[in-house]
C-alpha cells in the first residue's frame, strides 16, 4: 500500500480540542462547583420522593394505556421548581449554571429515563431557542415559565425538528438538499403560514410552545431555515398521534400537525431577514446553531446513557450482594467483582467524556458568555428585581443584535467544530456504555435480569432509544470524523453524496 502520494496535515490532535475541561479548572467561575453540589442535592431529594416511588406505575400505565400522558409527574416536578431551575437569573429564573445540568440528569435518569427526559427534554427546546439568540423571545417565554410556575401552572417548551420522511436529514445541512423536509414556511405580510408535519417531539402533547425548524424552500432547506415559535393554542396547530413505545414511555414522543398555522412575525426566532445582519452565509449560520444545540443536547443524551449504565450497575451490584449460590456470596466470587468493576469503570469513563463535552459548551458553546467570571459573579450578585426592572432593554432590536455579534459573529469556526465534534463523542461514549453495561448485568444476573420486579429489563428497554435519537450513534460518529479528523486529511470526504 503506497501512501506516499497522500496528504496528511498534522495527525496530532490540537490542544485546545482535548483539554476544554483541563483549560476550565482556570477559566470557570469557583462557585460553579458549589452550584453543581446543590443541583446534585436536589435531584438526589427528587428522586427519592418523587422517582423511584413512582416510575414502576408510570411505566405500567402506558403499557395498559399507550394514550396515557404523565400529567402528575410533570406537575410534581414543577411544584419542586424543575422546570425554571435553569432559566438564567437574568430573565427571572433560578439561574443554576446549565454546566450544572448533566450532573441532574445522571441522577434522575439513574432512577428512570423517561422520567428524567420528562425535566430535561424542556432544556431541549429552551436551548434552541437560546441558540437563536433572540433576546426579546428569550426574555418573554423564560419570564412565562416563571410566572407560570408560581402560579401552579405549566409552560414547557419541545424541540420540533424530525419530520415523517427526514430525520438525520434536518440535522445536518450536508444532507438537508438531499432529503425529503417537507415543513413549509411560506413568507407573506405579517409573518408565515406553516404547513408540515414533525414527529418523535418528546413532550409534544405536554409542552405549550414548540420551537419549530421549518423551510422557506425545502429544496435548498440549508440556505433557507427559519426557527418559529408556536404556540399550542395558535390556529392551524394540532396533536396528532402520541407513539407506542418500547422504550422510556413515559415520556411522549408526538406528532405535531401545522396546517396553514400563521405565525407572527414577533414570534420568528430567526430567519434570512435576520441572518443578512450577520457575517456568515446562510448556510455557515444554520450550521452554526445546529453545533450549538447538538453541542449541547448530544451532551446530555451521553449524560442519559451515563444514567442507564449506572442504573444497570446499581441494579447489577444489589443483586450480587443480595444473591447466595452454594453457601457463597456472589459478589465475594472474583469473576463478579471484575465484571462490576468493568461496569463502574464504564461509567467513569462516559461520564469524563460528557464532562469534557459540558466544558467545551462552557468555554467554547452555548453558555460561554454566562460562564465568563465577570458575568457570572455579576449575575449573581445582582438581586433578582433590577433585572425584572430593566427587562424591556431585551425587547431592543439593538440588545439581540449585539447578543448575535457576541455568540454568532465572534464565535470561531474551531470553537464550533469543538462544541459539535465534543457533543458526538459523548453522546457515542454514554450511549455505548449504557448498552454495554445493561449486556453485563445480564450476564451476571441470567434469567433474573428479565424479570420486571428486577429493573433491568426496564433500563435496556429504556437505553435503546438513546443510541438512535439526537442523531444516530452512526451518524455521529461520521460527525466526528467531520470535525476532528478531516482536518488531518484535507482531500477526504465525508457527508458527501459520493460516501453517503
Amino acid at each position: 500500500m503506497d501512501i506516499s502520494n497522500a496528504v496528511f496535515h498534522g495527525l496530532k490532535p490540537e490542544f485546545d480540542d482535548i483539554t476544554s475541561a483541563f483549560r476550565a479548572t482556570v477559566n470557570q467561575p469557583s462557585g460553579i462547583v458549589n452550584e453543581a453540589r446543590e443541583v446534585v442535592k436536589i435531584a438526589r431529594a427528587f428522586t427519592e420522593e418523587v422517582i423511584r416511588p413512582s416510575m414502576g406505575l408510570l411505566d405500567a400505565a402506558v403499557t395498559d394505556d399507550p394514550q396515557y400522558l404523565p400529567w402528575d409527574f410533570v406537575k410534581k416536578a414543577n411544584e419542586w421548581g424543575l422546570y425554571s431551575m435553569f432559566i438564567p437569573k437574568i430573565f427571572g429564573g433560578k439561574g443554576y449554571n446549565f454546566s450544572c445540568v448533566n450532573f441532574f440528569i445522571e441522577e434522575l435518569g439513574s432512577a428512570c429515563l423517561a422520567m428524567a427526559n420528562l425535566v430535561g427534554v424542556h432544556y431541549l427546546g429552551y436551548g434552541l431557542l437560546i441558540s437563536s439568540w433572540n433576546l426579546r423571545l428569550i426574555n418573554r417565554i423564560s419570564r412565562e415559565i416563571v410566572k407560570k410556575e408560581k402560579k401552579g401552572e405549566l409552560c414547557l417548551v419541545s424541540l420540533a425538528m424530525t419530520e415523517p420522511d427526514a430525520g438525520t436529514d434536518s440535522q445536518n445541512v450536508e444532507l438537508m438538499n438531499t432529503g425529503n423536509l417537507r415543513c413549509f414556511a411560506k413568507k407573506v405580510p405579517g409573518g408565515y403560514f406553516l404547513t408540515g408535519t414533525k414527529i418523535f417531539i418528546s413532550n409534544g402533547h405536554l409542552s405549550t410552545w414548540h420551537v419549530v425548524h421549518a423551510y422557506t424552500d425545502p429544496e435548498k432547506a440549508s440556505e433557507n431555515t427559519v426557527m418559529l415559535l408556536v404556540n399550542s393554542g395558535f390556529d392551524g396547530f394540532s396533536l396528532g398521534k402520541k407513539e407506542n413505545k418500547m422504550g422510556q414511555k413515559g415520556c411522549p414522543a408526538s406528532e405535531l400537525i401545522f396546517k396553514d398555522c400563521f405565525i407572527p412575525d414577533d414570534h420568528v426566532c430567526i430567519d434570512n431577514v435576520q441572518i443578512q445582519k450577520l457575517k456568515r452565509s446562510p448556510e455557515k449560520t444554520n450550521e452554526q446553531i445546529f453545533a450549538y444545540i447538538w453541542g449541547a443536547s448530544r451532551a446530555s443524551v451521553g449524560t442519559f446513557g451515563v444514567a442507564g449504565a449506572r442504573g444497570a450497575y446499581e441494579t447489577a451490584l444489589k443483586f450480587a450482594a443480595a444473591t447466595t449460590i452454594n453457601n457463597s456470596k456472589l459478589i465475594n466470587q472474583e469473576w463478579c467483582q471484575s465484571l462490576l468493576a468493568r461496569m463502574y469503570s464504564n461509567v467513569a469513563v462516559a461520564r469524563t467524556a460528557c464532562y469534557e463535552a459540558t466544558q467545551a459548551n462552557a468555554q467554547h458553546g452555548l453558555w460561554k458568555l454566562m460562564n465568563h467570571k465577570i458575568m457570572y459573579y455579576t449575575v449573581r450578585l445582582t438581586p433578582g428585581w433590577v433585572f425584572k426592572t430593566f427587562s424591556g432593554l431585551f425587547n431592543l432590536p439593538l440588545a439581540t443584535t449585539l447578543i448575535r455579534k457576541i455568540n454568532l459573529d465572534r464565535q470561531e469556526d474551531h470553537e464550533i467544530g469543538r462544541v459539535d465534534g465534543w457533543g458526538s463523542i459523548a453522546k457515542i461514549t454514554g450511549t455505548d456504555a449504557a448498552m454495554e453495561n445493561c449486556r453485563l448485568a445480564m450476564e451476571l444476573m441470567g434469567q433474573a435480569g428479565v424479570r420486571t420486579d428486577s429493573g433491568l429489563e426496564k433500563i435496556i428497554r429504556d437505553v435503546r432509544l438513546l443510541q438512535i435519537y439526537e442523531g444516530t450513534n452512526e451518524i455521529n460518529r461520521l460527525n466526528v470524523f467531520k470535525r476532528f479528523i478531516q482536518k488531518s486529511c484535507p482531500e477526504s470526504e465525508v457527508f458527501s453524496k459520493t460516501n453517503v
